[in-house]
């Protein structure tokens, strides 16, 4: 019984999701990415802080993933120029910061992408703010 209800749950969350995806800017759909990773490492945190090293692995793994192939994957190297450079260095340099989180429990480390993450994502709404505004 609770199964059905969790799996209607997460089919009707899903259904958000997509319809968010779907009617999203660019730049919506950056800061996206950025909750989607920042809610993976909070999640991680947590699962570290209760020793719950599988889970805690599995978020780490799943905020290397849209980092890697999110973040890092949208950015146009050729148009971004120098910008775009620093931010594949970022998102390098976050990713090798999440390993070494998993490898060694450092909550330090998850803390230090998070906010690192959380101030790229308030960049990224300004830009999208202003996008809007002369759209």
């Amino acid at each position: 019984m609770f199964g059905q209800k969790s799996s209607a749950a997460t089919a009707y969350a899903r259904v958000g999701v997509e319809t968010k995806v779907s009617t999203a800017s660019p730049h919506q759909l950056i800061v996206m990415l950025y909750d989607g990773a920042l809610l993976a490492i909070n999640t991680a945190a947590v699962s570290m802080d209760a020793g719950d090293i599988p889970n805690k692995g599995k978020s780490i793994s799943q905020a290397i993933n849209i980092i890697a192939n999110g973040l890092k994957a949208s950015l146009d190297m050729e148009a971004g120029g120098e910008i775009a450079e620093r931010l594949a260095s970022l998102y390098d340099y976050m990713s090798q910061r999440l390993l070494h989180a998993n490898l060694q429990n450092s909550r330090p480390a998850l803390d230090e992408v998070s906010g690192l993450l959380n101030e790229l994502r308030e960049a990224w709404l300004q830009i999208a703010d202003a996008a809007a505004e002369t759209a």
